[in-house]
C-alpha cells in the first residue's frame, strides 16, 4: 500500500467504500463513522509502520477499514455475528489491534501510558491515537490532554478526526472552539492560538479529512517534531455515500441488516426504548419539575421526543456520563426532578457520581438504564451486565425490573415519585413484546403464574419473565408444578417474599444480570438472614466478558433458555428428593 500512486490510492478509497457500503447493509454494523475515515485510515498506514507504531482507535467502532487494511477482508462477511469478527478492535483478531475498547474518551490516556512505558524501555516507536470531536466532550480526553500537554518530549500523536459529530452533533464549548478553528482555516504551527497549544500540544490544522496527500504530510511533521502534536483532520461522517451523508438523524451511524439501496433498521416493532420515550411525554406534559439528561445519546435512549417537546427541560452533555450524574444531582439539589437515560453498560462509568453526588445527597434522580442485560451484537462491553450488582450497593436505592410495556409506565412514573432517594428503572434492547398482566398481587409481588401444591418457586427479574413462564409450563409437563412470580421493585428485597420462599421447598431466581452480588444472590442473603431455610438457587449472567452472539444465543449459551433452565432445575429437584 504504501507504494501506491496518488491514482491509485484514490481507486482503493472507492474500492473500500464500494466494500463497506456491500458488506456493513448486509450484516448491520458502524457504516456512517468508517465511511468518513477512510483517506484517513490509508494515510495512517501509508505513514506508519503498524504494529510496530502503535495505531489506537477511540470508540473503535470506527475501525472496520483499519481491519480492512491489516488482512481481514473475509471477516466482514460474519460481522458482529457469533464466531465472526468483532465491530470493534480485537486482540484475538490481529496484533494490529492493540487495545479493543468501545467506550469513548478512552484512548488518549492508553496512548499516554503506552508512549511512556516506550521511553522507559528506550523503544523508538510511535504512538498515533485517533480521537473524534465527540469524544473530546468527555472528561477522560482532558484529564489525558492535561498530562501530553505537560509532556514535551513524549511523542504521541493525536489524530482528531472532526466530524462535528459523536451520534448526534457535537455539543458544548469545545464543538465551538473546533468550530472556530475550522472557519479560521490553516495556520502556521507557531502562529495563532488554539486550546491545544494553549496547554502545551502542537497542533496542525485544519486538514481536509479526505485528502490524503495532505493528511500524509501532516502526519509525517507530526511524527518528526517527536513530541505531543494534535493533527485536526476535518472529515464527513459518512462520506461518499450519498444516503448516509444525507440521513440527517446519524448520517447512518449504525444501521441493521438491509439492502444498499435503502439501509433500513429493518421492520418496525415497538421496543422497550420506544414504551419508554412515549411516557416520557407523558410526564413530562404532567410534571414540569420532570428534566431529562443524556450523555450524547438522546436519541438512541428515547429522549428525543421528550427533547423536542420540551427543549429547555433537556440536557445532552457530551460523551460525558460522570458529569451527566452530578449535573442531574444538582438538578435535584435545584427542585427538578432529572431522569437520567443511558445505556446500562455506560453507567458503570459514573458509579462514583452515583455514589457520592446522589446517593450520599439522597436525591430524587431517577436513572433509567437502556440496554441493560445481554445486548448481544455489540459484543462484549456493551452488554449491561454489571448495573444490578453496581446500584444495589447504593444506600437507600430502588430498583425496578419491569416485565413488559405496561409494568414500565408504572414503575417509571413511581420512581419519579420518589424524591429522596435515587431510583433505577432498567430495561433490554429489544422487542418489548406482548402483555403479560398478573393474576394477583399480594404486597407488592406480582403472580405470573400458579399451580396446586407448587414445590418450586421461580422468581423472574425483569424482561425474563416470558422464559420464566415457558419454564414453568415445561417443568409441569415434567411433573414439577411450579409457582412464578415478580417482585417487580427487586431491591431492597420485599419483606412479603420470605413468605413465598417458604411455602415451597425450592427457589430459582432468574435475572438477565450478572449472578455476583445480583439479585438473586441478594434474595438468598436475606433468607439466610431472615432464617427462612429454602434452598435459593440463582441463575444469570456468569462473571465473565461474553462474546458477540444474538442476545437469544447468549442467553442460551449461558444457561438462561428454557430447556437449560428446566434441565438444570430437574436435576437440582430429584438431587434434593434423593437427600431427603
Amino acid at each position: 500500500m504504501k507504494r501506491l500512486s496518488g491514482a491509485q490510492v484514490g481507486q482503493l478509497s472507492q474500492e473500500i467504500r464500494d466494500f463497506l457500503v456491500e458488506w456493513v447493509t448486509r450484516t448491520g454494523g458502524h457504516l456512517g463513522p468508517n465511511l468518513g475515515v477512510v483517506e484517513l485510515t490509508i494515510a495512517m498506514h501509508r505513514v506508519f509502520d503498524s504494529p510496530h507504531d502503535v495505531l489506537l482507535w477511540d470508540t473503535g467502532h470506527q475501525a472496520y477499514v483499519h481491519k480492512l487494511l491489516t488482512g481481514r477482508r473475509s471477516g466482514f462477511a460474519r460481522l458482529r455475528q457469533r464466531d465472526g469478527m468483532s465491530g470493534y478492535p480485537s486482540q484475538a483478531e490481529s496484533e494490529h489491534d492493540v487495545i479493543e475498547n468501545s467506550h469513548a474518551s478512552a484512548a488518549l490516556s492508553y496512548a499516554d501510558g503506552i508512549a511512556k512505558a516506550f521511553a522507559l524501555r528506550d523503544e523508538s516507536r510511535c504512538v498515533v491515537a485517533v480521537v473524534g470531536d465527540g469524544a473530546l466532550t468527555g472528561g477522560m480526553c482532558w484529564e489525558a490532554l492535561n498530562n501530553l500537554g505537560g509532556a514535551e518530549h513524549r511523542p504521541v500523536i493525536i489524530v482528531l478526526n472532526d466530524n462535528g459529530r459523536s451520534y448526534a452533533p457535537t455539543v458544548g464549548g469545545v464543538a465551538d472552539h473546533l468550530d472556530y478553528l475550522r472557519r479560521r482555516g490553516p495556520v502556521d504551527p507557531d502562529g495563532g492560538r488554539s486550546i491545544f497549544t494553549s496547554i502545551g500540544l502542537q497542533y496542525l490544522g485544519p486538514i481536509d479529512g479526505h485528502d490524503v496527500a495532505a493528511i500524509e504530510r501532516a502526519l509525517r511533521a507530526a511524527r518528526d517534531q517527536r513530541r505531543p502534536v494534535v493533527v485536526h483532520c476535518v472529515t464527513r461522517k459518512g462520506n461518499g455515500y450519498r444516503l448516509a451523508e444525507t440521513h440527517e438523524a446519524d448520517r447512518m451511524h449504525a444501521i441493521g441488516a438491509a439492502a444498499p439501496h435503502t439501509a433500513s433498521r429493518g421492520a418496525v416493532t415497538e421496543t422497550w426504548t420506544d414504551v419508554f420515550a412515549a411516557e416520557m411525554v407523558r410526564a413530562g406534559a404532567e410534571r414540569p419539575d420532570v428534566v431529562a439528561v443524556s450523555a450524547a445519546m438522546t436519541g438512541p435512549v428515547g429522549l428525543l421526543p421528550f427533547a423536542t417537546a420540551y427543549p429547555d427541560r433537556a440536557f445532552d452533555v457530551g460523551i460525558a456520563e460522570q458529569h451527566a450524574v452530578t449535573s442531574a444531582a444538582g438538578l435535584a439539589i435545584g427542585g427538578m426532578h432529572p431522569v437520567v437515560a443511558v445505556y446500562a453498560a455506560f453507567l458503570n462509568r459514573a458509579f462514583d457520581q452515583a455514589l457520592m453526588d446522589v446517593a450520599l445527597h439522597r436525591l430524587g434522580v431517577t436513572f433509567v438504564l437502556d440496554r441493560a442485560g445481554i445486548t448481544g451484537d455489540d459484543g462484549a462491553s456493551h452488554n449491561g451486565m454489571w448495573d444490578l450488582p453496581l446500584m444495589q450497593m447504593l444506600p437507600g436505592a430502588r430498583i425496578a425490573a419491569p416485565r413488559d410495556a405496561t409494568t414500565l409506565r408504572l414503575q417509571l412514573r413511581q420512581a419519579l415519585d420518589v424524591h429522596d432517594r435515587p431510583t433505577v428503572v432498567r430495561f433490554p434492547k429489544s422487542p418489548v413484546g406482548s402483555p403479560m398482566p398478573a393474576i394477583d398481587q399480594v404486597d407488592g409481588v406480582d403472580v405470573l403464574s400458579a399451580r396446586p401444591n407448587a414445590s418450586v418457586l421461580i422468581i423472574s427479574i425483569g424482561a425474563l419473565a416470558p422464559i420464566c413462564l415457558t419454564l414453568a409450563d415445561e417443568l409441569a409437563d415434567r411433573g414439577v408444578a411450579a409457582t412464578v412470580i415478580d417482585p417487580c421493585w427487586v431491591h431492597p428485597v420485599n419483606p412479603a417474599l420470605a413468605r413465598w420462599v417458604a411455602a415451597h421447598s425450592f427457589v430459582a431466581t432468574i435475572e438477565d444480570g450478572n449472578t455476583t452480588n445480583g439479585v438473586g444472590s441478594n434474595i438468598a442473603q436475606f433468607m439466610a438472614a431472615n432464617r427462612v431455610a429454602v434452598p435459593v438457587l440463582n441463575f444469570g449472567i456468569p462473571p465473565r466478558f461474553q462474546p458477540t452472539a444474538q442476545r437469544r444465543q447468549l442467553l442460551e449459551s449461558i444457561g438462561l433458555g428454557p430447556a437449560s433452565l428446566v434441565t438444570r432445575i430437574l436435576d437440582e429437584v430429584a438431587s434434593r428428593r434423593v437427600r431427603s
